[in-house]
């Protein structure tokens, strides 16, 4: 009888002290990462947090008991950083739901399809509990690219009825007015065409132009974002920050650009801070179809002297050089630092796309990693005059064209201070630009299904 109470009191014991345990988790962050294509909401801990959810449709919300918690300050912080354009977000309420834990809702703006997880500490992050809030229909890039340019090429619209039944009178009173001259006695066919001009012209039916022109799209990749800050210089700059800057300067240049009457348009993997996974990136570019792929990054070393810009391709086989395979293999931990949910991976489906890439394609970026190198080594210092390679994940579309640009070492307190200039990123973006304008001066795009 004693041994049992023993055992009941010690199983007691036992679970006070896993509640316990639990109970220790402090909140050490609190961020929220809102993007057209999802909204991020990240907490942190210095433990391991333990959370349920239930998604309610009507009105749309999202409901998360979180074990283990106080209702502490830096919990209450997520409600004064959800901002008024959140595109999925309206509010966030946190309050005590269990005697174990805290509840906390979020109000949508949308029915969205939410993924939550937890991700074990990586570098300067401790344990993050991440929920992941997706539409429910996202949509689809090459149609948004496609309206653009159709909306571009409208034609001027057209003049009003009064306007053209005032022209058409207008015209017809000329036309009567103007002496015709008699056709001759005997002649049947002149007097059938004295006969015809005398008649008001009719209106012919308006006819919509047929657009054939091909559009050329480019993808353009500003590396890391949202959880994922990239390397950062001495001076506090983020890798995510300045890449992105380039990134848009870039779209604006290849946005006002036509090769051989073809229009051009620039499509980004991720166009504000957010994180967008690897496998995604490369995704993204093929679901656009697009003709080329440049990632954009700025590169970090161990020692502040290292300097100069860099462009890789893709190898199947060993890295070109031993920094090369440190620089793939350091991009490519970008998953575990941004974030992703690992359940909702297809890794049967990542695999074998990473296993299509073609000497074909490799050659096509080696082609246009020598385009663009060459370009921006007139505006700076290259860190090596020729093409690396290196299997980096991001460069793995089997049949598009691809490169990695490392446009300056954001390590070197010099370079990283030429980053953030705007007199540098212009520089950058137009060295680019002409990269690609050389790529297609001699690797015309080919012909394919796609009038707009």
């Amino acid at each position: 009888m004693k041994r049992r109470e023993l055992v009941r009191g010690g199983t007691l014991v036992l679970l006070l002290g896993t509640q316990q345990l639990a109970r220790g988790a402090t909140i050490v962050a609190v961020r929220v990462w809102p993007a057209p294509e999802y909204t991020r909401v990240t907490i942190e801990s210095d433990g391991k947090l333990i959370s349920r959810q239930v998604l309610v449709l009507d009105p749309p919300r999202l409901a998360v008991d979180i074990d283990g918690i106080e209702l502490d300050p830096a919990l209450r912080e997520l409600v004064a950083k959800v901002k008024p354009d959140d595109p999925f977000i309206a509010g966030i309420r946190v309050g005590r739901g269990t005697p174990s834990g805290v509840r906390m809702v979020i109000d949508l703006k949308q029915a969205a399809l939410p993924q939550v997880f937890n991700l074990p500490p990586v570098a300067a992050y401790q344990h993050r509990l991440l929920l992941d809030l997706y539409p429910r229909k996202a949509a689809d890039p090459l149609e948004e690219l496609i309206a653009s340019r159709m909306k571009e090429s409208e034609p001027a619209p057209r003049p009003s009825a009064a306007a053209s039944a005032a022209a058409s009178s207008a015209a017809s009173s000329a036309a009567s007015a103007a002496p015709l001259p008699p056709a001759p006695a005997g002649d049947p066919l002149g007097e059938l065409i004295a006969k015809q001009e005398r008649r008001p012209p009719a209106t012919a039916p308006r006819i919509a132009p047929q657009r054939t022109d091909r559009l050329i799209i480019v993808a353009i990749d500003p590396g890391h974002g949202g959880e994922d800050p990239g390397a950062i210089g001495p001076g506090g700059t983020r890798e995510k920050d300045v890449v992105l800057q380039i990134a848009h300067r870039l779209q604006a240049r290849i946005n006002a650009t036509v090769i051989n009457g073809n229009p051009v348009r620039a499509f980004l993997t991720r166009d504000a801070d957010f994180f967008v996974p690897l496998q995604a990136r490369v995704q993204k570019a093929r679901r656009v179809q697009a003709d080329l792929f440049l990632s954009i990054h700025a590169d970090a070393f161990f020692t502040p002297q290292a300097r100069g810009a860099s462009v890789f391709a893709l190898s199947q086989g060993g890295a070109s050089s031993t920094a090369a395979r440190w620089m793939a293999d350091k991009e490519n931990r970008a998953d575990l630092i941004g974030g992703v949910n690992v359940r909702s991976q297809d890794a049967q489906v990542a695999r074998a796309l990473f296993d299509m890439s073609t000497t074909a394609q490799i050659n096509d970026s080696l082609k246009l990693g020598g385009a663009v190198l060459g370009e921006i080594g007139s505006v700076g210092r290259l860190h090596k005059r020729s093409v690396e390679q290196a299997s980096f994940a991001v460069l793995k579309a089997p049949d598009i064209p691809s490169v990695l640009v490392e446009t300056a070492f954001i390590s070197n307190p010099e370079e990283e201070e030429r980053l953030r200039s705007d007199q540098y990123q212009e520089q950058l973006a137009n060295a680019i630009m002409r990269g690609i304008n050389r790529y297609f001066q001699k690797n015309p795009p080919l012909a394919r299904n796609r009038a707009v």
